[in-house]
């Protein structure tokens, strides 16, 4: 799209009304639009996980099959990354800054660099979970940080290396904070990063069994530490990652020194109530396991429900099929397949935008034995948005009122998470007028028109009156968008569910031919 594309940016003219409401000039045209529920769309928020282990390299593309991933028991060849658009990486603190203030991303040769780098080039971006708690996977908080006297917890003595440090310490946060506010500047850009996984602390980095004292010990000083701690986190993650989304695992022991157990931890719903106010979203790491204990509990599914259309949901699946025993899951799973579509049912239920394949067998199981919830999920989860009917006049005149009536759809189960606090409303519908090269020679924003209030089951109408102005007179193709108002030109940013040949190479909508006059 052309930088110097002119954008009618009006408001006050548009108006949500029923969709009977039609243009007052009768030298309209209406034209209907099928929606496309097989193509796998590139959106943001949306759609497959897969993921990154920290010791790979860029050549675990080859070693795990992944560009050739057999599926459908063997009947296909496909790439993972035609499917997923996004790759995950959790890692640890120590593998991105090994020494104080030397980045992985300043060096290209660096095995973490050289592994992003080959996921860029299949066109998927990233997304992060920083993990600082050394108990179960070693030394993942960097040594200068103990060197300069964070305090921290031992779980064994003989394993002097696999230090947890306190999160409430003075040293450790401002070394942390330091690497936060590098973290960003390289990657606080909506253009490689999908979202960031924002607190990171606990076992694993998923948010629960975090420790505060030695012997993770629990004292009259636990709920203040908690709260100082997800109050902390969450604001240094959001003043730094301002354009990018931001995730954090619900859980009923969030930030508690505990993992395990039915009994819901009182702190839960006000800790996460804290992120969310500092601009979270929400992911869960447990989808799939029913073991009231450990698994992903009645209150997980209570909890959720309550932001459904209101913040994006993030699945990860619990069980790992090579590790876990699978089979003793209360759902009485008999194979791995159904252990995917339990997964595939809970991600239903709480209407997720991504699901996740994981890593190595996991990936591999998604292709092999339930490629069918993969093809479901794509046609069927997230957000699938098209527009069903625009009715357009077939001639425009400068500087006199036109009227637009259109009326969009959404066939996921998902929705478009336009109300982010990173995202600020930034997609909006627009008309174009194409030039006989596909350039864009002016632009109509239609400011009243938004996306994240689309839900499955519903359509919603607008009429959008604007006054074009000096256009040049001539014959264009009239086209429609949901466009990124954050970047310049404001181009599509939103792929919308229709045939190829509906499209331009840009993305826009080709509704119908219409001539401009003076």
């Amino acid at each position: 799209m052309k930088n110097n594309l002119t954008i009618l940016y009006i408001a006050v003219m548009t108006a949500f009304v029923p969709f009977s409401c039609t243009c007052p000039d009768s030298r309209t045209s209406a034209i209907t639009f099928e929606p496309d529920t097989v193509r796998v769309l590139d959106n943001p928020l949306n759609g497959w996980v897969m993921y990154l282990a920290r010791n790979w390299d860029e050549n675990f593309w080859e070693e795990q099959g992944y560009d050739a991933m057999p599926a459908d028991s063997g009947r296909l060849t496909v790439k993972v990354s035609d499917y997923a658009s996004v790759a995950y990486l959790r890692t640890s603190w120590s593998a991105m800054e090994p020494e104080k203030g030397k980045y992985f991303w300043d060096d290209p040769d660096s095995r973490l660099s050289r592994l992003l780098e080959s996921v860029r080039e299949r066109g998927m971006k990233l997304a992060f979970r920083i993990v600082v708690d050394g108990r179960d996977q070693g030394a993942n908080t960097p040594d200068f940080v103990f060197e300069d006297g964070a305090s921290y917890y031992l779980q064994n003595p003989g394993q002097p290396d696999r230090k947890t440090p306190f999160p409430q310490d003075p040293v450790f946060r401002r070394h942390y904070e330091d690497f936060i506010e590098a973290f960003a500047r390289e990657y606080n850009d909506p253009s490689v990063t999908a979202f960031i996984d924002g607190y990171g602390l606990g076992k694993w980095g998923e948010g629960h069994n975090v420790a505060y004292e030695p012997g993770n010990a629990v004292s009259d000083s636990t709920s203040y530490y908690k709260e100082n701690t997800m109050e902390w986190i969450t604001s240094l993650y959001s003043r730094n990652f301002t354009r990018v989304p931001l995730v954090i695992n619900y859980h009923r022991h969030i930030g508690a020194p505990v993992s395990e157990g039915r009994q819901v931890d009182p702190d839960s719903e006000h800790l996460l109530q804290i992120a969310i106010e500092n601009g979270y979203c929400l992911r869960a790491d447990s989808f799939g396991m029913n073991n009231q204990d450990w698994g992903y509990n009645d209150w997980e599914r209570s909890y959720v429900k309550k932001w459904a259309y209101k913040l994006p949901i993030i699945m990860e699946g619990g069980w790992i099929v090579g590790q876990h025993s699978w089979w003793q899951d209360p759902a009485g799973y008999k194979t791995p397949k159904d252990v995917r579509a339990g997964e595939f049912r809970t991600s239903e239920e709480e209407k997720v935008n991504m699901m996740d394949f994981r890593a190595g067998q996991e990936t591999a199981s998604w292709f092999r034995d339930a490629f069918d919830y993969v093809c479901r999920f794509v046609a069927e989860g997230g957000y699938r948005l098209y527009p069903v009917e625009i009715t357009a006049p077939l001639e425009l005149r400068n500087g006199r009122r036109a009227v637009i009536a259109h009326k969009w759809a959404n066939i996921g189960w998902g929705y478009c998470p336009n109300n982010l606090m990173q995202w600020n409303y930034k997609y909006k519908v627009a008309f174009a007028l194409l030039d006989g090269k596909g350039n864009v020679a002016a632009a109509f924003i239609d400011d009243k028109a938004e996306p994240s209030v689309w839900t499955e089951g519903s359509e919603t109408g607008y009429v959008f009156r604007f006054v074009p102005e000096n256009v040049p007179a001539g014959q264009y193709t009239l086209a429609a968008g949901i466009v990124d108002t954050s970047l310049d030109g404001c181009p599509p940013g939103i792929e919308v569910a229709l045939p190829e040949d509906r499209l331009t190479p840009e993305g826009w909508v080709k509704v119908r031919e219409v001539s401009v006059t003076e």
